[in-house]
């Protein structure tokens, strides 16, 4: 065990266990079904990285991103990108004061603690850029003046994998920017009956908070504490470069269709994604099972596929699970 790990106390353990159960149950009293994202929702949240969304229009996407802002008392903000929205519309500006004769600064809507990016493939490269900009140095610069964003700062970008007319596809270098790209499906006809129901009970319209922005702090104090034996982190970094080098560790007929793998960046966010993994399960130490949890979410955009992938129906997803299943675990 590593000399400067310091350890999570049994009593903080208790505490990480109660807040995650207030912010689980307030966001599934709003939200059906969709597990797969309130987890998505909630590794971004304690790891304070970003996410990406990808579905067809009219799956709760906004819905789930406002509530799990409600649930934790945040600021939340709501960007509709369209393809003449400049990049000074996000990170704000200077405008003259006539009273005063002199500039004063006006901080853009990306000032906040939960930033809904909607359909970020429709903003124009540049617009992209210098919102992907904040999204890692976690600071604007307006005027030569930098200004550091809230302490938890995380942006949830959606777009529509169906339409493109009129879009910017978003290049590799800034979907690995992304902590995850989660991909939503349409519910069953059980969950599209209980959101009829609720939407006639009117709940989307009772706002309330069960914690608020010192317990996500402390979560992600304890996240980072989390234990990983030297043994998780050699799996996790022989997941990487079994991506980056698919002919040893695939059959032909799949390794042919990757073109790229997984950065540094993404054996970074394994690692953080599992750590709150085992914080979500109760446990104060990683495990494989941890690892393999939302490695979907993980490493989908991080993983290029060529066209004759495409036409073929390979899908990443199948990819990642032939990859793991080749890797033997610790």
């Amino acid at each position: 065990m590593d000399n400067n790990y310091v350890g999570i106390s049994q009593q903080e353990m208790e505490q990480a266990k109660n807040i995650i159960l207030k912010i689980n149950n307030y966001y599934f009293s709003k939200m059906v079904g969709q597990y797969q994202l309130g987890t998505a929702l909630l590794a971004s949240m304690m790891c304070n990285g970003h996410i990406l969304l990808e579905s067809v229009p009219g799956l709760a996407k906004t819905t789930a991103a406002k509530t799990m802002t409600e649930a934790v008392n945040g600021t939340f903000s709501r960007i509709q990108c369209t393809p003449d929205l400049l990049p000074s519309d996000i990170v704000g500006t200077q405008i003259l004061n006539y009273t005063t004769n002199s500039f004063e600064t006006k901080l853009g809507p990306v000032y906040a603690n939960f930033v809904l990016l909607d359909e970020i493939n429709r903003s124009s490269a540049k617009t992209q850029s210098a919102m992907l900009e904040v999204m890692q140095e976690h600071q604007v610069t307006i005027a030569n003046t930098a200004y550091d964003m809230p302490e938890i700062f995380m942006v949830v970008a959606t777009q529509n994998p169906i339409e493109q007319e009129g879009t910017y596809l978003l290049a590799e270098a800034q979907l690995d920017r992304f902590l995850l790209k989660e991909k939503l499906t349409y519910p069953n006809q059980e969950e599209e009956f209980e959101i009829l129901n609720r939407i006639e009970n009117d709940v989307f319209s009772t706002k309330s908070f069960v914690t608020d922005i010192s317990d996500v702090k402390l979560l992600q104090s304890l996240t980072k504490r989390v234990y990983i034996d030297n043994a998780i982190k050699k799996y996790i970094i022989a997941i990487i470069d079994a991506t980056r080098h698919p002919e040893r560790f695939l059959p032909p007929d799949l390794a042919q269709y990757v073109t790229m793998g997984a950065s540094t960046r993404g054996a970074i966010a394994l690692m953080e994604v599992s750590k709150a993994m085992a914080l979500m399960r109760g446990r104060h130490y990683v495990i494989p099972d941890d690892v393999r949890a939302l490695i979907h979410s993980v490493l989908r955009h991080r993983i290029t596929l060529n066209y004759a992938a495409v036409a073929d129906g390979i899908s990443e997803e199948r990819i990642i699970d032939a990859i793991v299943g080749a890797i033997q675990t610790p």
